[in-house]
């Protein structure tokens, strides 16, 4: 079973530099960072994780300031022959594959009932993540808000670059397909403003109703059979402005959601407001709300905290997705699929001292991940990034190393960056991306350390080919 559905709160990027704005007063205090407090040094010493109990809801809460993304995780329906939404099927998302014995101990597992666990491999509902998948794209405005401009201008602030991005970051292997039967603006039979849609809005009463409307309206046209995930790109000027609130959100899944063509249309992504930062780059980068949003339809969980984008920084889409451009994680591209069983190694064995190589992560072919297994439901891990690829913007190459935790929900950081230069501010200069841990990359010479798990990484040197050599020892 699925938790219960609840909505996530998104990110809220800050201006260039500065420190996250505070949450309302009424809030819990966030959990304390488990990345050690210290001088700045090429060495880390992670302290032992914290016992932590899962919470199946994320209470709402106020955006501060500027751009940020709503999901709301629940379950997805799909045919195990086409991979389309179907009636009482399900699948698992990216693949059924079986894990190797060697990866058995890093292929860790998420408990039942954590919204959309880290866990590997991804829980049967999602929508699949290889493959062809066919995205249904509709453009929808209302009678208090008509659309601006014509409805494929709408959709070309989002296309072709959202399938460039998802054919870059999977090394072709998602090959993700707009389609527009209906190339004007659906216009719906009631005012915006009546459906009484709010920021991380449940699924009733107002999605519903908007979701049986846009159905009505699309029906005589579409046959929603055919498609694999619905995209639903609101006009701009509905609801609020973007610098006061965001109200882009996914449905992933939910077998009670509105029908249509015999299938519940509970696959699908919402985007609102224009996703533009202010710093005069939004035809760059303003579409990648989208694929962050299609992301939780795969399975993902939001990487941000209650203190915004503290515990990932930029390094993932599902952690900050507006501004410069960035990747997924290995971890989310061996979870979806996008990575073989081959190009990861399990650093497993204890009193064991092993060297690996490691190739850039935004390079097809050869080792892409190292993971040390701490537990049944926790692990570090490994990977090389650098300036290429969909991570054209990396100011600090080397091994990014974190920290993944499978009990712990969507949006309460369940992934952690380790910073190999705490308290530098970072070394990027592009507006509203976290810069503290823009420079978290470990560089030959660096050596981080748990001396509580006994994991000890050292980063040895980089070949002709750009590869890094790193050595991971365990008592």
């Amino acid at each position: 079973m699925q938790p219960t559905p609840q909505p996530s709160p998104g990110p809220t990027p800050n201006e260039p530099n500065e420190p996250n704005k505070p949450n309302e007063p009424n809030e819990p205090a966030p959990r304390p960072s488990p990345e050690p407090r210290s001088e700045p040094r090429p060495e880390a010493h992670p302290p032992a994780p914290e016992p932590r109990t899962p919470r199946r809801r994320i209470r709402p809460r106020r955006v501060a300031a500027l751009v940020s993304v709503t999901a709301l995780t629940l379950a997805v329906s799909t045919s195990a022959t086409t991979g389309h939404l179907s009636t009482g099927t399900s699948t698992a998302g990216p693949t059924a594959r079986a894990r190797t014995t060697a990866l058995g101990s890093c292929a860790i597992g998420g408990g039942l009932d954590v919204q959309m666990s880290e866990g590997i491999p991804t829980a049967s509902g999602y929508a699949r993540s290889t493959g062809t998948v066919r995205a249904l794209t509709l453009m929808v405005d209302f009678s208090d808000a008509p659309g601006e401009g014509s409805a494929l201008d709408r959709l070309a602030e989002f296309f072709p670059q959202t399938q460039q991005w998802f054919a870059t970051s999977s090394y072709g292997r998602l090959d993700y397909r707009a389609e527009t039967p209906v190339t004007h603006w659906l216009r719906m039979p009631k005012p915006f403003r009546s459906y009484g849609i709010e920021r991380g809005a449940p699924f009733d009463p107002g999605y519903r109703d908007l979701v049986r409307d846009i159905v009505k309206a699309a029906d005589p046209t579409v046959d929603f059979r055919s498609y694999d995930l619905l995209n639903v790109l609101v006009t701009p000027n509905a609801g609020p402005s973007a610098l006061d609130t965001v109200l882009s959100v996914t449905f992933a899944g939910n077998a009670e959601a509105p029908v249509a063509d015999g299938v519940p249309v509970a696959n699908a992504s919402f985007v609102y407001s224009r996703q533009d930062d202010g710093s005069g780059s939004y035809a760059q980068t303003g579409f990648r709300v989208l694929p962050h949003e299609n992301g939780h339809v795969f399975g993902l969980p939001d990487l941000y905290t209650q203190d915004g984008g503290g515990a990932v920084g930029h390094w993932d889409i599902m952690s900050e997705d507006w501004g410069a451009d960035n990747d997924l994680l290995g971890w989310h591209k061996w979870k979806l699929g996008w990575l073989d069983d081959t190009q990861v190694v399990c650093a497993s064995a204890r009193a064991t001292t092993a060297e690996y190589t490691l190739t850039p992560l935004a390079r097809p072919g050869g080792t892409k991940l190292v993971v040390v297994p701490l537990g049944m439901k926790t692990a570090y891990a490994l990977e090389l990034r650098t300036r290429e690829g969909n991570d054209l913007t990396v100011c600090r190459p080397g091994v990014l190393i974190y920290r993944v935790d499978t009990d712990v929900d969507t949006g309460e950081g369940p992934i952690t960056v380790y910073d190999s230069q705490r308290d530098s501010g970072g070394c990027t200069r592009s507006p509203n991306v976290h810069a503290e841990l823009s420079d978290a990359a470990f560089t030959p010479g660096e050596t981080f350390r748990d001396l509580a798990r006994g994991v000890t990484v050292d980063v040895l040197g980089i070949d002709a080919a750009g590869d890094y050599r790193v050595r991971v020892t365990r008592r």
